[in-house]
């Protein structure tokens, strides 16, 4: 079983086919104006298509309304909706019950305090993605190229699939997947030549140190780790090759005393 990696914020054929070849479990579409890589509804029609079923398609927004998501839902067809604004738990639970379709909840970490509201979001969301906050005055969620203190998350005991984000690349994934024992990781930044614009090969090492992970990481004890070898088959959904813990489970975690922030000393001292 390997890890599953998110390649985001793709725009064009050239660096789908890339990605998809190289064996990304998903592939993230960014709808945020705001964004360098946001994608319009054409484009995303074009590539949701070209796509097929060779992968699951990720639709990422912020704060977006109904109208919104009805066009992106329409347009690219995705199999999740990822939220990375600040959605409430309400308005995710609207919008599962409205779109049908998966949702996956962005909570930007820096300090343990941060993970407060996540019982509550992971009682909704399918799955979580743990990505760095925002620097004061960004006008965009994320860690917009940086990484977050990765030990935040190593107490963590969490029964709900989650992956992380933020700074990632291919010479840090294999570090933060042992910290946090995730069973995914996303990268956006960490394989582009210049915002927006992704590097094939930056991919494609990306993808190799991911998958290297498998090889000398043991497996986490609540993550959201793929069987697939191969790309589906056509025809084929791309959720059969995941595995069973990519179901709609809601399921609602336990915090350790650490991933609380009690004896965080502690956990300074043993760093």
């Amino acid at each position: 079983m390997s890890l599953i990696v998110k390649i985001c914020g793709l725009s064009t054929r050239e660096t789908l086919d890339v990605a998809l070849d190289a064996g990304a479990d998903m592939v993230g579409f960014v709808f945020f104006p705001a964004s360098p890589r946001h994608l319009g509804l054409e484009a995303a029609r074009d590539l949701g298509t070209h796509a097929g079923r060779r992968a699951l398609k990720v639709a990422l927004t912020v704060d977006a309304d109904d109208a919104t998501l009805a066009n992106i839902v329409e347009a690219l067809q995705p199999d999740i909706l990822q939220l990375h604004g600040k959605e409430t738990v309400a308005r995710l639970r609207d919008i599962k019950q409205k779109f049908g379709l998966q949702v996956m909840k962005a909570i930007a970490v820096e300090a343990p305090a941060d993970l407060a509201s996540l019982p509550d979001y992971a009682a909704v969301a399918d799955r979580i993605l743990f990505d760095a906050r925002a620097p004061k005055g960004a006008t965009r969620p994320g860690g917009l190229g940086a990484a977050f203190d990765w030990h935040v998350l190593e107490n963590l005991d969490l029964k709900q699939p989650f992956m992380v984000s933020g700074g990632l690349n291919a010479g840090n994934v294999a570090e933060a997947v042992r910290v946090t024992r995730a069973g995914g990781v996303d990268v956006s930044s960490g394989v582009e030549r210049t915002p927006g614009v992704k590097d094939p090969e930056m991919i494609r090492a990306f993808i190799r140190a991911a998958r290297a992970t498998g090889l000398t990481s043991p497996l986490p004890v609540h993550g959201e780790r793929s069987d697939r070898s191969c790309d589906p088959g056509e025809g084929d959904s791309p959720r059969s090759h995941l595995s069973p813990n990519l179901q709609d489970e809601p399921l609602t975690p336990t915090l350790s005393p650490q991933a609380r922030g009690e004896g965080a000393e502690t956990a300074r001292r043993r760093r």
